[in-house]
């Protein structure tokens, strides 16, 4: 359900934490999602073997899991941070193509190996903070209605609990077809410096290869 002064949102409430470095934007799409193309710059990155400006490696993927495990969260096996999946379904020839949005957060992803949440701006309630989700936290990640124990981890909270994490992005918030704004969470690390910066501008630089596309900045704020 829309709701219109949601759309003036300008920051995000960041609670205490010692190693997460995160970024937020807002991107505004021409048309609804499920009529706009990725740009050739964006599919081309989700080829085997494509060269990014930026670049993965083992000590980002071990940078990442520590991230989601300061607050007790186990990223491994299904609860592995959402870049890894990315960097298997590449190796094995089925890196996915959902849509414009989709497909350039996946990339970015990818390549970086930072953890990305993508979540529709108008399906989102009440005010946006980032914090440790407490014990016995679970949300449901997909259309079949399977839930995530996300206790420990942290995560995007609008007024109805977890919308956006680094693992899983909650089904309730997702984008559809009928996107037209989204937000977008990168979730980066302080022991990975500037590396968040880096990605987001690049990001962001994708996101503009699509006719029509602008981004704004949201604050994260503490």
């Amino acid at each position: 359900m829309a709701h219109g002064w949601i759309h003036e949102v300008k920051s995000v409430l960041v609670e205490p934490h010692p190693i997460l470095d995160a970024a937020a934007f807002l991107t505004r799409f021409p048309q609804p999602l499920g009529e706009l193309a990725a740009s050739g710059a964006i599919l081309a990155l989700a080829e085997s073997g494509a060269i990014a400006p930026i670049t993965t490696s083992e000590a980002v993927k071990t940078a990442v899991r520590d991230l989601l495990r300061h607050g007790g969260f186990k990223p491994s096996g299904r609860s592995k941070p959402a870049s890894e999946y990315l960097t298997a379904a590449i190796a094995e020839g089925r890196f996915p193509r959902i849509n414009a949005g989709v497909d350039a957060c996946n990339v970015v992803s990818l390549h970086s190996g930072l953890p990305i949440s993508l979540v529709d701006l108008d399906r989102i309630e009440g005010a946006l903070t980032i914090r440790i989700a407490p014990a016995q936290t679970s949300y449901v990640f997909n259309p079949s209605g399977q839930t995530i124990d996300a206790s420990g981890l942290v995560c995007l909270y609008d007024a109805q609990g977890p919308t956006g994490t680094p693992v899983k992005d909650a089904q309730r918030t997702k984008t559809h077809d009928e996107t037209r704004s989204t937000i977008t969470i990168v979730w980066g690390t302080k022991a990975l410096p500037d590396r968040t910066r880096q990605t987001t501008a690049w990001y962001r630089e994708l996101l503009a290869t699509i006719d029509g596309v602008t981004t704004e900045d949201i604050a994260l704020v503490s």
